[in-house]
């Protein structure tokens, strides 16, 4: 009996030495399979954008033109009146601007990213107008006859949308330096008004043009630029950004000015405005990313 319950008890001592020595070996089991992070910039964004924009062509431009000569003693008047109805205008402009965009980014190669944006911007207190009033000397100055010619311009930006490429990096997890570009587009105006006039001309002598051209129409470009945007929070983002537009130019009727001997025409001038619609955009913008598209990732054990 006493045997039997030493025996026991070196069995119970054996078996708890010999649990606590396996406890103590390392494990034969395999760890957790590595998971790598979500690419964290990958799939759509939505948002809002504002900040100001300014023209990068300042001037309208207004050239008179002699179409009609009748006789070699008019050309004089005719290329007087053309040289005093051509002239430049500032129409320098800025204006705030804002709007949405909406996108979609393909994170890839760790740090590099590209992706599709579109945005339309309103554009408010973008025009500005210039006028100039000017007394030029005709053939008969010595006689007190003079061109008095004056000229108004303005022109606008209604709104502005573009369709562009991103192309960028990471610089940290959270921050993508970027360059863009691609298709602008945009509601572009110009206005002109016009008039010519010999006062006090000699009887049965008469010169006048007057007129307003008016230019508004939907012109598309292109546009480039670079940013910074920055992941500030889970699916929210902050940017800078600098864009340059250009719409190219428009050329456009403004007035004819005809001389007469009633009734007879002695010559005509046609008058043109030419002005550029271009110009630079800096603003800063909020996105939410809705990572649609991105496949979940699930961790196995």
């Amino acid at each position: 009996m006493t045997n039997k319950f030493i025996a026991s008890v070196v069995l119970a001592l054996a078996l708890a030495a010999g649990s606590a020595f396996a406890a103590d070996l390392p494990s034969l089991k395999a760890p957790p399979p590595y998971v790598p992070p979500p690419p964290l910039w990958t799939g759509f964004h939505v948002g809002l954008n504002a900040g100001g924009t300014w023209a990068a062509s300042t001037t309208t431009n207004f050239v008179s033109t002699p179409f009609v000569i009748n006789g070699a003693d008019n050309a004089p008047w005719a290329l007087g009146a053309a040289a005093a109805g051509s002239g430049v205008l500032s129409t320098n402009w800025a204006g705030f601007i804002g709007g949405g965009q909406i996108g979609y980014d393909w994170q890839f190669a760790g740090g590099f990213l590209a992706g599709l944006e579109t945005d339309i911007q309103g554009v408010a207190g973008s025009s500005n107008g210039a006028g100039a009033l000017t007394l030029a000397p005709t053939p008969l100055a010595a006689q007190g006859l003079n061109f008095l010619t004056s000229v108004s311009a303005a022109k606008s930006l209604d709104f502005l949308g573009t369709a562009r490429a991103r192309l960028g990096y990471l610089i940290t997890p959270t921050l993508l330096a970027y360059a863009t570009g691609g298709l602008a587009y945009g509601q572009a105006s110009s206005t002109t008004n016009f008039f010519q006039h010999v006062p006090n001309d000699t009887p049965g002598f008469w010169l006048l043009g007057a007129n307003q051209g008016r230019y508004s129409q939907m012109r598309v470009g292109w546009t480039a630029g670079a940013g910074l945007e920055w992941l500030f929070w889970p699916q929210w983002s902050a940017k800078l950004e600098y864009l340059f537009y250009d719409l190219g130019a428009a050329a456009y009727p403004v007035a004819i000015t005809g001389d007469w001997e009633t009734p007879t025409l002695l010559a005509a001038n046609a008058t043109q405005a030419r002005a550029r619609f271009d110009g630079h955009v800096v603003r800063v913008g909020v996105n939410y990313h809705l990572n649609w598209g991105v496949a979940p990732i699930v961790a196995k054990y």
